[in-house]
């Protein structure tokens, strides 16, 4: 006897309808995911969902239990992939589960002969997923759970002529340690902060500024003023203990939208008093006239000046330089505005100014040098130059012989040993930075490395070389940060720490350069697998890495491939599986290449933390790749006028046979197409080398529009800017993509407090004293290109009174 069913229901329909659009996705994506070497699943899964669509439409039970059957199966090839790691697991769940919810509800199954036991199963295998993704919000494969042995002594050691109250250089010491001695707030107590003050600069972006402005500045506190610069070069002065501006200092700053930066991390301050701090570049320099300004504070300008202010009356000290002023872009080849940046503060010593700058990257083969000098701190004259594109890199311009064009630069923060009267220079690669096939041995001789120059002569001492014939952007980015290390014999080792954008550090004997952590050549991808060889290029058969690494991983697979949900998930692997990859260093391409890490690298300009008194070092990595995408050009096309400064999207390389294409490697929908974690805080122990704890940091929480917040679970997100610790055992961080000022447990890396702020904090915090209260600031003032609310607010933090 016939049996007449009943006409579908509208949401049967409408979830048949989506649940077949699913399947003809997975299918047809899997097919062409397999045919690239990826994984299978996904074609297998379109072919079972399409069986079970069938089924389901004709309303037998038996598409219930195929569908059981695929979840059972996506749990286990979840797990099996991306073990119990909720994070990358959501995307692989997260869209059959739902479908799987709409499954079970009554409206569904309406029609079926006896549902009752195939849905349980589906809820079984739901129940399943669930729980192991709630373990793996509590058991997160990706982070380290350890403890820091050694204990904070009862007395930290102190720095000679640096007072413990104070923060006087970019790194608390010129040595970069970003480590403070004060204990009054501590890891017990760090949870009571509050806002003491905020101090508004009023200095905004306009629309005639570049897209990479930023406020990356970390103030520096000397005695009974707080001294900062703004985006716009203001320099200010401030009571440390209202936040109330004291002066302010006007440069004048002549910025345009062609600036590929508009930043100013930071000033350098002088006092010709503070013989302690300098006794031996004292003794080399003799007796000298006191200079008319006896505290000078020194802020370099986006314009290429160097500017000396009287620290006590934010007046200009006219008897230095040209009425107070260096031209740096005196004697440069090819020098336009915003050609040569100088966006670090200078080293400053008891007779010299030592000051790097940075140069457009990837506009021409046409740009300013990136040599590095040194000027007399008290007259402004130029004592020595180190140019690292020429044959003798000391040699003086002359009239007729500027310094010598596309030179590698140094743009971040240099760092400086008194007691050896040595500066540690940490260079970049001579732009243009992704096509070297024209560069040659002089160009590449001190590029990517850490230069040891003596602060006086400018003479080098020794250099060593992180990355070769970089055609990455791997600059050498940060602050070395100097520290005494014993070793595990008990020698105590004068150590420079270099932090690469590879995710590599350097431990060096800063005596002679040689390697305390040992450092291992290694053969590196040698060809373009995919799309035609790059035209006139070369590479290095091998590359430098040390055993002391923080990269996040060592090589990615379609394994690794991430999205909202499973669908463009598949689609970031496809995307991936087209790109050339082999690893790091694999070259650059016409087809494109994979770069990771990416040009934001694993360490920025930020640096590290690092307490002698307890062995340890600070750090925040990231891990965020980019995709590179060489474009055949007429290397001798016309320069067109400079646009607006950026560091990402098509760039024009003019004079070479390539322009190229850089961006974050983002899915359809504008997400990383690798799985997170993308941002990391550590902690290691320097005398063992080995990272003894990692955690995540940070949230999504500003990084989507309100209507779609999500829980704020932390997932692990990039930052610009560092980390500093105090002998309170708190680890102090911001520079993460949402708004928060963090503090960490140094010993185990536990979040013990966060401070939301009106802005984002790309920028390295510091803390001080004033009158027995000790105040921890950060910059909340946004990052254009970071995608951070822009803002204009200094925030101190205090314990309550």
């Amino acid at each position: 006897m016939h049996r007449n069913r009943p006409h579908k229901s509208t949401p049967q329909f409408i979830g048949g309808v989506v649940l077949l659009l699913i399947a003809l996705y997975s299918l047809l994506g899997g097919i062409w995911l397999a045919a690239l070497g990826g994984s299978w699943y996904y074609a297998a899964l379109g072919i079972v969902l399409l069986a079970s669509v069938g089924l389901l439409w004709r309303r037998l039970e038996t598409g219930l239990w195929l569908y059981a059957l695929i979840l059972a199966a996506t749990l286990v090839w979840g797990l099996w992939e991306a073990g119990a790691d909720f994070w990358a697991l959501a995307p692989r769940y997260g869209l059959l589960f739902l479908l799987g919810l709409w499954l079970l509800a009554p409206p569904a199954t309406r029609g079926f002969a006896a549902p009752r036991a195939a849905r349980t199963a589906i809820g079984v295998v739901m129940a399943g997923m669930l729980a192991v993704l709630v373990y793996g919000i509590f058991n997160d494969p990706q982070e380290i759970d350890g403890t820091l042995a050694r204990a904070q002594p009862a007395q930290a050691r102190p720095v000679a002529g640096v007072a413990a109250e104070d923060w006087p250089s970019y790194g608390r010491t010129e040595g970069g340690v970003r480590y403070s001695p004060l204990t009054q707030i501590n890891n017990q107590n760090v949870k009571a902060l509050e806002v003491a003050w905020t101090y508004r600069t009023g200095d905004f972006r306009t629309e005639n500024d570049s897209a990479e402005t930023t406020n990356e500045v970390t103030p520096i506190k000397v005695g009974d003023k707080l001294f900062l610069c703004t985006p716009h070069q203001f320099l200010d002065a401030l009571d440390p203990a209202t936040g109330k501006r004291l002066w302010r200092y006007d440069p004048k700053l002549k910025a345009d939208k062609s600036f590929q930066h508009l930043t100013c991390r930071g000033v350098s301050y002088h006092d010709a008093g503070n013989t302690e701090r300098f006794a031996i570049s004292l003794a080399k320099a003799g007796n000298a006239a006191p200079p008319a300004c006896p505290r000078k504070v020194l802020l370099p300008t986006n314009d290429g000046r160097l500017i000396a202010v009287n620290a006590d009356n934010g007046q200009k000290c006219t008897d230095f330089g040209e009425n107070g002023e260096i031209d740096l872009q005196k004697s440069m080849p090819h020098a336009y505005p915003g050609g040569y940046n100088p966006t670090s503060p200078p080293v400053v010593t008891a007779t010299t100014i030592v000051i790097g700058g940075s140069v457009t990257d990837n506009f021409s083969n046409k740009e300013p040098s990136g040599v590095i000098r040194g000027y007399d701190v008290r007259t402004g004259a130029l004592k020595w130059v180190f140019d690292t594109g020429a044959q003798d890199p000391n040699a003086m311009p002359g009239e007729a012989t500027p310094f010598v064009h596309n030179s590698p630069n140094a743009w971040a923060p240099l760092a400086y040993d008194a007691q050896a009267d040595v500066v540690y220079v940490p260079t970049g690669v001579g732009t243009p930075d992704i096509w070297g096939g024209d560069r040659g041995p002089l160009k590449e001789r001190y590029a990517n490395s850490i230069l040891a120059l003596d602060a006086t002569t400018g003479r080098l001492i020794w250099h060593f070389q992180t990355t070769h014939h970089d055609l990455w952007d791997m600059d050498v980015p940060a602050q070395p940060s100097l520290m005494d290390v014993t070793l595990p014999d008990g020698r105590s080792v004068p150590a420079v720490y270099v932090l690469t954008k590879t995710g590599n550090v350097f431990v060096l004997d800063r005596r002679d350069g040689r390697p305390i952590v040992p450092v291992t050549d290694k053969p590196v991808p040698q060809t373009v697998a995919r799309g035609p060889q790059t035209r006139g290029e070369r590479y290095a058969p091998t590359q430098p890495f040390s055993a002391l690494d923080l990269a996040p991983s060592e090589k990615l697979t379609d394994k690794d491939m991430w999205g909202a949900t499973m669908l463009d998930q598949l689609m970031c692997r496809i995307i991936f599986k087209r790109l050339n990859y082999d690893g790091i260093y694999t070259p650059p391409s016409e087809n494109g290449t994979l770069v990771f890490p990416g040009n934001l690298g694993v360490f920025e300009w930020g640096g590290m933390s690092v307490n002698q008194d307890r062995q340890v070092a600070l750090m925040n990595p990231i891990g965020l790749p980019f995709v590179s995408r060489l474009i055949p050009e007429d290397a001798n096309r016309p320069m067109r006028e400079k646009g607006a400064g950026t560091e990402s999207g098509v760039q024009p390389m003019y004079g070479v046979p390539y322009g190229v294409e850089l961006n974050p490697f983002l899915s359809p929908l504008g997400l990383p197409c690798k799985a997170p974690a993308w941002g990391y805080v550590a902690g290691v122990d320097l005398q063992s080398h080995q990272v003894v704890w990692k955690k995540r940091i940070g949230t999504i929480r500003d990084s989507l529009p309100q209507l779609f917040q999500l829980p704020p679970l932390k997932i692990g997100v990039p930052g610009l800017g560092g980390p500093i610790s105090t002998a309170g055992n708190v680890m102090f961080v911001a520079a993460t993509q949402d708004n928060y000022l963090r503090a960490f447990d140094v010993n185990n890396g536990e979040l013990l407090w966060e401070g939301r702020l009106p802005a984002g904090g790309q920028a390295t915090p510091m803390t001080y004293a004033i009158n027995g209260k000790q105040y921890v600031v950060i910059m909340a003032g946004g990052h254009g290109s970071f995608g951070t609310k822009m803002g204009d607010y200094l925030v101190a933090y205090a314990l309550p009174d």
